[in-house]
């Protein structure tokens, strides 16, 4: 079982936060991306442009529970919760939510390679927002505020973690 899992929207800094827990508490780091990637080849947004969504979301699946098997911080992909069997596997975990506000994802997203954000980054932002929110929260024992620098996003996420048990 993952000690930490984190989830949230692109751009929030699960990767980047996942790998700084992971450092504090002398652990590993697993990003589904990663993994992803490698069992099949080429980088996550690559394979969700050639094979689609649904190849991609059952291949991340797989990734999801190989990282999952890991005493390890695991970051997801922004989109691991829009399957149902994704969602029921990531109940069962310590996940964490990660947001902020859309302003600052886009700041942070910036031109990098995100495929579902497409030509209208704003508009598509809003529209995931309101899609998985509602994921988000089901799979989540807290959402943590993901705004702000780096350490004071490490530093609410561990608050938590010792709030709520490690």
């Amino acid at each position: 079982m993952a000690l930490l899992v984190l989830v949230g929207l692109p751009g929030t800094g699960k990767t980047t936060v996942g790998r700084e827990i992971a450092s504090n508490w002398n652990r590993g780091f697993i990003d589904t991306d990663d993994l992803l990637a490698a069992s099949v080849g080429c980088t996550a947004a690559e394979y969700l442009r050639s094979a689609g969504e649904e190849a991609f979301r059952a291949a991340e699946l797989r990734a999801l529970e190989e990282a999952l098997a890991e005493d390890a911080i695991v970051a997801t992909g922004g989109g691991i919760v829009t399957t149902r069997s994704a969602r029921e596997v990531l109940a069962g975990e310590r996940t964490f939510w990660l947001d902020c506000s859309d302003d600052e994802i886009l700041e942070r997203v910036g031109d990098g390679d995100r495929p579902l954000l497409g030509d209208d980054p704003r508009g598509a932002l809003v529209r995931l927002r309101q899609q998985r929110e509602q994921w988000y929260r089901e799979v989540s024992r807290v959402c943590v505020d993901a705004s702000g620098t780096l350490d004071d996003v490490v530093e609410r996420v561990l608050s938590e973690a010792q709030r709520v048990g490690q």
